[in-house]
């Protein structure tokens, strides 16, 4: 079942009005149709496991230094709030000298902070690149330099890095793609109509995979006419500015019908609810997410999200922050149970080794999860939600 509606046209949004359920390729044998609140309590899971979490060594007292650069502030809240106090964190205890920089989404300032590291003559580099070209160039310069990269959370193809370390970014989008047919199951719709919003394909390769996988999992039930893509947009860049813009168009060219909304983060996810507010469906429509941001768990919460994949950074960040140490150390990775992927990622640069780490998915019925985790504390979770927190028992 889908909701139909006129669509009156507005200068910034396009807005869906008069709402009347019914009509559209959605329909439900049983029930209203599709809700947003989803009670998934076996949720789709994750094929890796997670490495150990023990205390890193600590390294030689001259063991050198090593330099971090992440992408920005605005894709996500996560560099801020977590990647840098955590890898900060690992450093100190290992005893290792560490110069951890935001490039603030500016490629130049980017290739800066990493001239400038190099010139320091850190022994490992450690890149989560804002986009492909830059990554590469940063690469190339740290290889003459002797010093080992890792790319950290994003990869650079065809790029010059020894390892790298993120969670399986293809995973995530069948994850999410799951998660989002059994929810609609749940609900028992038949043929729903399913609106996809990826981001940055553009810009960032991590992007090109959450797509992927997503579409691995939605497509040959496409073909199968068992659900109906009605459409496959991108908000380019991440710019969480456009999320909402792009995604109204894509909502109005489908006829204001849909049942689902396979969006690629808890940013796009928002930004899609907003306008789904304003038009009386917030509520009546799967969404996904990703990141299990405080706004995300929240959405979820107040039943209008109904998945985000919780991607535990501390592993991230452990991960990494070992394998920099051991390298640094000149210790085998392996020897602390860091476990390299058999997949090869990059088909330019044949000798990478790659950490993939298992993402999550967090519904409304293990949204606890991600406190149990110490990602987010129930005060941050629950702040302005507080009835709705009681209501699924967070604590």
């Amino acid at each position: 079942m889908t909701f139909s509606c006129g669509v009156i046209a507005t200068a910034a949004v396009v807005t869906l009005a008069g709402c009347s359920s019914g009509g559209g390729g959605g329909s439900s044998a049983a029930g209203p149709g599709a809700t947003a609140l989803c009670r998934l309590t076996d949720p789709p899971k994750a094929t890796a496991s997670a490495p150990p979490t023990g205390t890193p060594p600590r390294a030689p007292a001259s063991g050198g230094s090593v330099g971090v650069i992440l992408p920005d502030t605005t894709s996500s809240t996560r560099y801020t709030l977590y990647d840098a106090p955590l890898l900060q964190k690992a450093f100190d205890a290992a005893g290792i000298r560490s110069d951890i920089q935001n490039a603030g989404g500016d490629t130049a300032r980017f290739q800066q902070i990493a001239q400038s590291m190099i010139g320091a003559g850190v022994r490992v580099l450690i890149i989560d690149p804002i986009d492909q070209t830059s990554g590469v160039a940063v690469e190339q310069q740290a290889a003459a330099a002797g010093i080992q990269v890792i790319d950290y959370d994003r990869l650079d193809l065809g790029g010059r890095a020894a390892y790298y370390v993120s969670f399986d970014n293809a995973e995530v989008g069948r994850l999410q793609a799951q998660a989002l047919v059994d929810c609609l199951r749940q609900d028992k719709v038949s043929d729903p109509d399913v609106l996809m919003v990826d981001g940055g394909t553009d810009v960032d390769n991590n992007a090109v995979l959450f797509a992927q996988g997503a579409n691995d999992v939605l497509r040959p039930l496409h073909d199968k006419h068992e659900l109906t893509i009605v459409s496959e947009v991108v908000d380019k860049g991440w710019d969480i500015a456009n999320a909402a813009p792009t995604f109204s168009q894509a909502l109005t060219a489908a006829g204001g019908q849909v049942d689902a909304v396979l969006a690629a983060n808890d940013d796009i996810a928002n930004a899609a609810i907003g306008v789904l507010q304003q038009n009386g469906l917030a509520g009546h429509v799967v969404v996904t997410g990703q990141d299990a941001q405080v706004e995300g768990l929240q959405n979820i919460l107040r039943g209008q999200q109904s998945m985000t994949i919780f991607k535990d950074v501390a592993l991230e960040a452990s991960a990494a922050s070992a394998l920099a140490i051991a390298l640094i150390s000149g210790q085998d990775p392996t020897a602390l149970g860091i476990t390299f992927a058999s997949e090869q990622l990059d088909p330019d640069n044949p000798g990478l080794k790659s950490v993939l780490l298992p993402p999550r998915v967090i519904t409304y019925s293990n949204v606890q999860d991600v406190v149990a985790a110490g990602a987010l504390t129930v005060e941050q979770v629950c702040n302005g939600v507080e009835q709705a927190c009681a209501k699924a028992g967070l604590r």
